[in-house]
């Protein structure tokens, strides 16, 4: 691989997913090597602002574990130490919202950074460490369970529904890995710390060009669906604070007039009903876009879905409004409007640009109301105007688009690049063990 040596001398593991393994390397079970501390269950009402953090499930993403915003009293600490974190530990959460391990948060591996030191860890989660450090490295256990063998195992035993998926302890163990002497787990771990942190940095490096392109085509629409394409025509205030100055012989309406409602045509199925369908053609749409496949279809004609609820509302980290064509399902989940006047371009557009912080409630589950989304006042050009506005729009995607594309796939490749070195260093694919790191040794002596 990428010019690394293969080991010399190879044999027969006897494991079928393993096939041959470096000669002084020896088949093992996971079970034999580690230990399992499970997380607790800590009621809601013992959530309070301040005091010692609360990992959960949820914050175990990308290989880390995020910083908690949930605190419960100090005393905790004493009634339920084996819940206790320690810096270095490895985490894994125990159940996600799909049974797909790549795409969920179930069997999601982080370790514990210096900052969450101390701090307990909740329900759905298991620690897992070393027996002894005389048989297996912490960190090269860490790039096992990251490897893709190890979740190619965790997706097969990935328990439960379309949307709720559990890992058992006992399946997480039954896991034959091959294992190195002590030295070489070292060496490997050292050698992966070192060409990771190289490929993360340059996805560091990609990811912030993706997010400055990404501001940029929101700009380009929000000046289009705001201002027009005319910057010469005279200008005059909106009398709303986001929206600014808009053309003098421009409109401002509340959405409510520029849009009908058709949410009383939605209709949710849950997992088990929509599992249960054998021919599941049609796309059912959710807050973030298409969640399933179904069997039926209860819309024929485009429409804009928008989130009325769920985390996307404040992260955006997909389009908050997009269009619907075709024959599809929608649940409870979206807001479905019609525009009256204009092209659906222009009204989708105009909605994926506008901050709605202000008009969000809830703040566990937050929640956009048709009230409050009906009442948002916007910008009404003339249709016209707005048919030249998604021509613009359209004329600008069409530069940026194939650059953020481009950008994406070298971010994908990268991430491939990082998992298969992985997997091919702990599985004896490549021997790292003469490979000098001189860049990491100066920084370390640093």
């Amino acid at each position: 691989m990428g010019g690394y040596l293969a080991y010399t001398e190879y044999k027969n593991s006897g494991v079928e997913w393993l096939s041959e393994i470096p000669y002084s390397w020896n088949p093992i079970p996971l079970k034999f090597l580690v230990t399992t501390r499970k997380g607790v269950a800590f009621k809601s009402s013992d959530f309070i602002d301040t005091g010692c953090k609360v990992v959960k499930a949820s914050d175990i993403k990308n290989n880390t574990i995020l910083d908690s915003s949930f605190f419960i009293d100090e005393s905790f600490r004493s009634i339920v130490p084996k819940a206790i974190l320690k810096e270095g530990e490895i985490v894994i959460s125990t159940v996600g919202s799909t049974p797909d391990v790549r795409n969920s948060a179930v069997g999601q591996v982080g370790v514990v950074p210096k900052y969450l030191n101390g701090s307990l860890l909740n329900q759905n989660t298991v620690v897992f460490s070393p027996i002894s450090s005389n048989f297996i490295e912490n960190k090269f256990l860490f790039y096992i369970l990251i490897s893709t063998p190890y979740r190619d195992h965790l997706d097969l035993h990935a328990h439960g529904t379309a949307n709720q998926a559990s890992l058992n302890i006992t399946d997480m163990l039954n896991f034959q890995l091959a294992l190195p002497s002590i030295e070489e787990q070292r060496s490997i771990a050292r050698f992966l710390d070192y060409k990771t942190a190289q490929i993360d940095a340059l996805i560091a490096k990609k990811e912030a060009l993706l997010e400055k392109l990404a501001e940029k085509r929101t700009a380009l629409i929000s000046q289009a669906v705001t201002k027009g394409c005319d910057p010469s025509v005279p200008m005059k205030d909106s009398g709303v604070e986001w929206i600014g100055e808009i053309p003098t012989h421009w409109q401002v309406i509340p959405l409510r007039y520029a849009c009908e409602f058709l949410n009383r045509k939605r209709i949710p199925l849950s997992a088990e009903e929509r599992g249960s369908m054998i021919e599941r053609t049609y796309p059912y749409y959710g807050a973030s876009g298409i969640i399933d496949y179904v069997e039926n279809f209860i819309f024929e004609e485009p429409t804009i879905l928008i989130a009325e609820d769920g985390a996307n509302l404040l992260s955006r980290s997909t389009p908050l409004a997009f269009i619907a064509k075709g024959q599809y399902w929608v649940n409870n989940h979206a807001h479905i409007l019609k525009p009256l006047k204009g092209p659906f371009e222009y009204w989708a557009s105009l909605l994926c640009v506008i901050e709605y912080d202000p008009w969000i409630t809830g703040a566990a589950q937050p929640k956009l109301t048709k009230e409050n989304l009906g009442g948002l006042h916007l910008p009404f050009p003339p249709k016209q105007e707005q048919e030249q506005i998604c021509h613009y729009i359209s004329m600008q995607s069409a530069k940026i688009d194939p650059m953020i594309e481009k950008v994406r796939q070298a971010i994908a490749k990268l991430k491939e690049y990082r998992t298969a070195l992985i997997t091919n260093a702990v599985t004896g694919k490549i021997d790292v063990r003469d490979i000098k790191l001189p860049e990491l040794d100066s920084v370390e002596a640093a």
